[in-house]
C-alpha cells in the first residue's frame, strides 16, 4: 500500500503542511485498520497481512515523531504568541495534548492483538471484538483531533509564527527523521 498517492506533499519549509500531510496517513493507516477489524474472524490474506503489517509500523514508528513534533515543537512556541487568535487556538492544546496520552495505551492494544494476528492469522472472537474496538476508538479521536488541528491551529500558526520559529521547528521536525531540510 502506497503511503501517498495524489497527496499534497509540503516540505520541512513548510512544517504545519508537513504536519498536515502526516494527518492524511493518519486517516489512511487507521482506514486499513478499521477495514482490517471488520474482517480479524477471518484468515489473514497476503494483501491484508501486508496492509496491517504497514500500519501497525506506522503507528509504531512515525506517528510517535508527529507527536514530538506538536508537543516538542510547534505547541510550545505556539503557547509563547500573544493574541486574541491564537489564544483561541491555544485553548484546544491541552485536549489535543491529553488526546496524545489517552491514544497511547489503546495503540499498544492494537499493535499487541494485530501482531498477534499476524502471527497466527486468525483472531478469536473476544480477540477480534477487543480489536475493532479500540480501532474505532481510535478512530473517532482522529477525526475530532485532526479537525481541530488542520481546522484551528495549523492555519493560525501559519499566519502568527515568527519565520525564525517555523525554520526552528522544520529543523527539529527534520532532525527527529534524521535528514536535512533544504533551504528555500
Amino acid at each position: 500500500m502506497p503511503v501517498q498517492i495524489g497527496a499534497t506533499s509540503h516540505s520541512f519549509n513548510n512544517p504545519t503542511g508537513l504536519l498536515s500531510d502526516c494527518h492524511r496517513r493518519v486517516e489512511m493507516f487507521i482506514g486499513s485498520l478499521q477495514a482490517i477489524a471488520t474482517i480479524s474472524r477471518q484468515p489473514l490474506t497476503a494483501d491484508t497481512r501486508h496492509s496491517l503489517d504497514l500500519a501497525l509500523r506506522y503507528f509504531r514508528e512515525a506517528a510517535p515523531k508527529h507527536t514530538a513534533d506538536e508537543e516538542e515543537s510547534l505547541f510550545p512556541r505556539l503557547r509563547r504568541i500573544e493574541s486574541k487568535e491564537m489564544k483561541q487556538a491555544l485553548a484546544h492544546l491541552d485536549e489535543l495534548e491529553s488526546d496524545h496520552r489517552w491514544a497511547a495505551p489503546l495503540h499498544a492494544r492494537v499493535e499487541k492483538l494485530g501482531y498477534r494476528y499476524l502471527e497466527t492469522s486468525t483472531l478469536s472472537v473476544e480477540d477480534s471484538d477487543e480489536f475493532r474496538a479500540a480501532v474505532e476508538q481510535l478512530a473517532a479521536m482522529y477525526k475530532r483531533h485532526i479537525e481541530i488541528e488542520d481546522g484551528y491551529v495549523f492555519p493560525v500558526a501559519e499566519r502568527l509564527l515568527p519565520k525564525d520559529e517555523t525554520e526552528s521547528i522544520a529543523a527539529e521536525m527534520a532532525a527527529r527523521r534524521e535528514v536535512k531540510p533544504i533551504k528555500l
